[in-house]
């Protein structure tokens, strides 16, 4: 019997009451969590009479695109009324520099801290793992201070310099963790046949480190994106991300309060995170499942 076969009998074969018992579970669960991102959607293509008379679960009697069209290129994010794209801009020109060097210093580390170990390795990992506990509030002070003393502060690589310094300690455990699990022979035949400390890196190391890469993109990528204290400390004017662009259109006052713009805005916020999670998430759970929570 082919194994064709005998899978063909297994979906053939009728679900169990216990079966059906908990894939109702799970569906009222994911309703449950699904219930916010719905109501946004059914909000920001509701006009704002329909969102007035309507009930938050009601559709929409017209479908409209005005929510949509006003958050991206008109609504005021306070006295500037350009709508969030300039914002969006900004956010990805932080996020793409910071989550690339972060995560490539994380490699570096990750990499010494397995293989080349040296006197005081251990203790430098160890401090390492503490910079992941340090609380965002902690570092504000002496972030700014530094900031303004090399000339980066309110300015898009100023914020790219932060992600990447409060971020390293992630990455750095992620592909330490990592690459413990990678066998030491695999090194010392390279180091046999005459391969140094960047050969070994790029062309025996990199190549097979695709599962933890993808975990330390996804989680700086989305750590980056949401971050607000940084955003909304480390910059001004032109150059704050999307997070805080957010917080000031929803905070608003002037004119009539406008739900199905914020909604608008709250998920054009939130949908690069989304399609990120969507397109590589399942990268994400073969990534730690590949070695980050081994050693």
């Amino acid at each position: 019997m082919t194994s064709t076969t005998v899978n063909t009998e297994v979906m053939k074969k009728p679900l169990q009451p216990g079966r059906w018992l908990i894939y109702g579970i799970l569906i009222l669960f994911a309703l449950i969590y699904l219930m916010p991102l719905i109501v946004m959607l059914l909000t920001s293509f509701k006009t704002s009479a329909d969102i007035r008379s309507g009930n938050l679960m009601s559709l929409p009697t017209e479908w409209v695109f005005d929510g949509w069209i006003k958050a991206w290129g008109s609504a005021c994010t306070g006295v500037n009324c350009d709508g969030i794209k300039g914002y969006f801009w900004n956010s990805m020109q932080m996020v793409i520099p910071a989550v690339l060097i972060s995560t490539m210093m994380g490699a570096f580390n990750g990499y010494v801290l397995a293989k080349w170990r040296f006197r005081g390795s251990d203790l430098f990992f160890s401090l390492m793992l503490f910079g992941c506990f340090i609380p965002f509030q902690v570092i504000l002070l002496p972030m700014a201070q530094s900031l303004g003393y090399v000339g980066l502060a309110n300015t898009t690589a100023g914020l790219v310099t932060v992600h990447v310094i409060y971020g390293v300690a992630f990455t750095t455990m992620f592909f330490r963790n990592y690459y413990v699990s990678i066998p030491d022979e695999l090194v010392k035949a390279a180091k046999l046949d005459g391969a140094g400390f960047f050969t070994i890196f790029f062309r025996i190391l990199l190549p097979i480190s695709k599962p933890i890469f993808m975990v330390c993109v996804i989680w700086q990528f989305t750590a980056i994106w949401n971050d607000f204290l940084f955003g909304v400390v480390y910059s001004a004017g032109d150059t704050q991300p999307m997070t805080v662009a957010l917080n000031n259109l929803v905070n608003t006052s002037t004119g009539v309060k406008e739900y199905n713009v914020d909604m608008a805005a709250a998920i054009l916020a939130a949908l690069p995170t989304l399609l990120v999670y969507f397109f590589a998430g399942k990268y994400f759970v073969r990534g730690l499942t590949a070695g980050v929570v081994k050693g």
